[in-house]
C-alpha cells in the first residue's frame, strides 16, 4: 500500500546556481561583509531572505539577491514583512531589475523600507546618483514593478484593492536583465531577514518597438496624500481629461472624438460633435457647466476654436482665423482664452464667446501657450519660452502686468491650471533639455502656490503631450485628472 505524504520543500541557498522557487539563483551583489542566504518554502510560497550590505542608494549598492536572468518585459509582484526588529530604520527589500550584478549598476526597484516608508528607487546611469518617487502609502501592501521597453513602473495594492499607480520613468537598460528579490540590512556589520509572500513574476519576453502600442491611463491624484487611483486604462490612446463643474464626470479626446466618462470609471460615451470629428485635446467645459469649448481640424486640417452644448450637437464656430486651440473660460463665461498662431508667432489671444474681433494679449518672440483664467477671473497663467526655457508666467485678463511666476532651471514647465479655490497652480514638467511638448517623456506634475513659490512633485510618470493639456481640477479642489503611457505588447 502507497501513502501519499505532503512535503514543504525548503530550499537554502547561501550563493548557489540551484533554482529557488521563481528564480534560478542567489548571491550576494556589491559590498556585502556577511553572506546572506534564502530558504524557498514551496508549500508556502514564500522566500525567507537573510542578508547584509552598506546600504542600495548612491552610487552602489550592497543586498542579498535572489534572480533570475530574462529578456524583455516583465512584472515582478511581492509583498515583504520584515523578521524582527533589525539595525537600521531604512533596512531595505523589494522587487528590483538591475542591468549587471555590479554594485553600480543601472536599477530600477520598489522599496520596502525598515520603518514602513515605500518608494520607487532607480539609478539611470552606472555609477550615477540614486534617486526616489516615494508614496504615503505603507505596508501591508503587494508592490508591483513592471518593464515595458525602458520605461519602468510600480504600483502597489492595499489587501483587497486594485494596484494603483506610484509612478513610472525611463531607465535603459539592456535586452537581458536581472530580475529578482533584493534585501539590505544597511548596516554591513549586521544581517536583516524579511520574509516575501505573494510573489508573482511573468516574463512576457522580448517585443519589437513595431510590435508595442499606446497603453493610457486616466488617472486621478489626491493632492494631500498623493494617492493615485485609475479611472480608465485602455490599449489607446485617449488625452487631456476635463473635470465636470459638478464632479460626476470627465472628458478626454480619443481618436477625433470627445468623450464622456463617470468619475468612478465605467464603459465612455462619444459626445455628439457633428461634422467636427477631428478634436484635438484642447477643450473644456463653461463655468456654469452648460457649454463645451473644443478646438477640432476638420474643416481645414487646422485647429479652429466651436462651442456647443455640453450634451452635443451642432458646434458653432468662433475663430475664423487658424491655427487656434482653446484653452480657458472667463470666470463669467463670456470670453475664452486660446492660442494662436498668426504670422508665424504663437500667442495668447481671447475672443467673447458670442463672437467678434480676437484680442492679442502677448506680444514677446517665441511661444506663448496655454492660457488658463485664475477663478476670480483676475489673472491668466500661460507658459512662454521668452526667457530662453519654457516657464510659468502670470497676467491680468486684460495682458498687462505680464511676469514669469515660477523661476528655475530645473526643468521645462507647460499648461499651468489654478485650482477652483484659488490655491494652488498644477503644471507638467519636462526634463530642460526637451523642445516643445513631445509625447512619450519621462515628465512630472508639479503644484505650486497660485501667486508663485517653491513647487511640489506629486506625481512622477511617463507622459507629456495629452498628460494634462487642458483644465482637470475637481470642484472641490483637492484632486487632478491627467493621462500617463506606457508602450506595451499588443
Amino acid at each position: 500500500m502507497y501513502r501519499l505524504v505532503a512535503l514543504t520543500t525548503i530550499l537554502l541557498a547561501p550563493a548557489s546556481a540551484e533554482k529557488i522557487g521563481l528564480f534560478e539563483a542567489s548571491t550576494d551583489a556589491g559590498n556585502t561583509s556577511i553572506p546572506g542566504s534564502v530558504r524557498y518554502d514551496a508549500t508556502a510560497g514564500t522566500y525567507r531572505i537573510t542578508g547584509s550590505g552598506g546600504n542600495m542608494w548612491a552610487a552602489e549598492d550592497g543586498f542579498h539577491f535572489v534572480y533570475s536572468k530574462v529578456s524583455g518585459d516583465v512584472s515582478l509582484a511581492t509583498t515583504v514583512e520584515w523578521v524582527g526588529e533589525g539595525t537600521h530604520a531604512h533596512r531595505k527589500g523589494g522587487p528590483i531589475f538591475r542591468a549587471t550584478l555590479d554594485a553600480d549598476s543601472p536599477y530600477a526597484d520598489f522599496a520596502f523600507h525598515g520603518d514602513g516608508l515605500l518608494a520607487l528607487q532607480y539609478r539611470k546611469v552606472k555609477g550615477g546618483p540614486t534617486a526616489e518617487v516615494r508614496t504615503k502609502l505603507t505596508p501591508p501592501v503587494v508592490a508591483r514593478l513592471e518593464r515595458h521597453g525602458n520605461i519602468i513602473s510600480a504600483e502597489a495594492a492595499r489587501p483587497g484593492q486594485p494596484f494603483e499607480p506610484i509612478g513610472a520613468l525611463t531607465v535603459e537598460m539592456p535586452e537581458s536583465i536581472y530580475a529578482g528579490l533584493a534585501l539590505s540590512s544597511h548596516d554591513n556589520t549586521a544581517v536583516t531577514t524579511a520574509i516575501f509572500s505573494k510573489v508573482e513574476m511573468d516574463v512576457r519576453g522580448v517585443v519589437p518597438d513595431r510590435e508595442r502600442v499606446v497603453e493610457s491611463t486616466l488617472e486621478t491624484i489626491d493632492i494631500d496624500t498623493g494617492e493615485r487611483h485609475i479611472v480608465r486604462r485602455a490599449k489607446e490612446h485617449f488625452e487631456a481629461p476635463n473635470w465636470s463643474r459638478d464632479g460626476s464626470y470627465l472628458l478626454y479626446n480619443s481618436g477625433g472624438r470627445i468623450y464622456r466618462l463617470a468619475a468612478a470609471g465605467g464603459e465612455p460615451k462619444a459626445i455628439d460633435t457633428g461634422e467636427r470629428t477631428r478634436c484635438n485635446n484642447d477643450h473644456g467645459i463653461s463655468p456654469d457647466g452648460k457649454w463645451l469649448a473644443i478646438s477640432d481640424g476638420s474643416a481645414n486640417r487646422q485647429s479652429q476654436v466651436y462651442i456647443l452644448p455640453i450634451d452635443g450637437g451642432v458646434p458653432r464656430l468662433l475663430t475664423s482665423k487658424f491655427p487656434s486651440y482653446w484653452h480657458g473660460w472667463s470666470r463669467d463665461g463670456k470670453t475664452v482664452a486660446y492660442c494662436a498662431s498668426r504670422n508665424g508667432e504663437f500667442d495668447i489671444y481671447t475672443m467673447a464667446v458670442e463672437g467678434g474681433e480676437e484680442k492679442r494679449l502677448t506680444t514677446s518672440p517665441g511661444l506663448d501657450d496655454g492660457p488658463d483664467y485664475s477663478p476670480d477671473g483676475e489673472y491668466i497663467y500661460f507658459n512662454s519660452v521668452r526667457s530662453g526655457l519654457m516657464r510659468i508666467w502670470r497676467m491680468k485678463a486684460d495682458g498687462s502686468g505680464q511676469q514669469m511666476l515660477i523661476p528655475g532651471e530645473d526643468s521645462a514647465d507647460w499648461f499651468a491650471h489654478p485650482s477652483p479655490d484659488g490655491k494652488w497652480i498644477v503644471y507638467v514638467s519636462f526634463e530642460k533639455t526637451v523642445s516643445g511638448h513631445p509625447p512619450n517623456k519621462d515628465v512630472t506634475l508639479r503644484l505650486a502656490p497660485a501667486g508663485g513659490g517653491k513647487p511640489r512633485i506629486i506625481a512622477t510618470l511617463f507622459g507629456g503631450q495629452g498628460t494634462m493639456n487642458v483644465p482637470s481640477w475637481s470642484p472641490d479642489s483637492r484632486r487632478v485628472a491627467f493621462v500617463s503611457y506606457r508602450l506595451v505588447g499588443k
